[in-house]
């Protein structure tokens, strides 16, 4: 069985094969673009469950994305498998018994209420107050995380939508590579900390915004890592 790196590959060179962009993949899976997105650039794993979707739209098996083997025991397969990968394996081959027996299973949608403490710019910048935060509704799994914000801006695009809630967890210090929560003079942003040999600094995932240099001309605190 492929591992999620090698299955990701297939994927994106299936993808290229057939002149398909991360949107027209994502339309034709019936899935959010954010969501694809995340899955091609390693911040989310590939669902298994989703396997058919993406097998039907891009002309492959099931079989052959996953790098599974007719003739291969699957026992043997599962056994070595970790805790994590077997559940997802056990997800999928339920999904598959579902279908096979003409089950249909309606996907649940979790909707509830979560205090989002203010905006964060993707963008320009932002003040994030501390004052009562506001109670919004939300559909989808709430993380653990100890306060949420909403995105302002595109300029973490893919990852995150303008308007998309966030969860974070506080801490003032963070990996190179880690999405982050930061005052960047006295203004709030939603940027990947990136610490190497050109320096410290804040970067958007969309290329049309420059990078935020960490220095002693700027006055800068991260004061939390975004939940992926």
């Amino acid at each position: 069985m492929r591992t999620n790196d090698e299955i990701i590959k297939l994927l994106k060179e299936l993808s290229d094969e057939r002149g398909y962009s991360i949107s027209e993949l994502a339309r034709r899976v019936d899935m959010a673009k954010s969501a694809v997105s995340r899955y091609f650039n390693g911040t989310r794993e590939f669902p298994l469950n989703r396997v058919n979707e993406f097998a039907k739209a891009l002309g492959a098996t099931p079989e052959y994305i996953l790098g599974v083997n007719a003739n291969d025991d699957i026992t043997n397969i599962y056994n070595k498998l970790d805790t994590n990968r077997k559940k997802k394996v056990y997800n999928f081959a339920n999904q598959q018994l579902n279908e096979q027996n003409n089950v249909i299973v309606f996907p649940k949608t979790n909707k509830s209420e979560v205090s989002v403490y203010g905006a964060v710019s993707a963008g320009t910048g932002e003040y994030l107050l501390d004052n009562t935060p506001e109670l919004v509704p939300y559909e989808g799994v709430v993380p653990e995380h100890d306060y949420a914000v909403i995105v302002n801006g595109v300029s973490m695009r893919p990852l995150f939508e303008d308007k998309q809630i966030i969860f974070v967890k506080k801490t003032f210090e963070a990996r190179s590579g880690q999405v982050v929560i930061a005052y960047y003079d006295n203004q709030a942003y939603v940027k990947k900390y990136v610490n190497d040999e050109k320096g410290a600094r804040f970067v958007s995932l969309n290329k049309s915004y420059d990078d935020m240099p960490i220095d002693e001309t700027h006055e800068t605190q991260i004061i939390g890592v975004v939940v992926l």
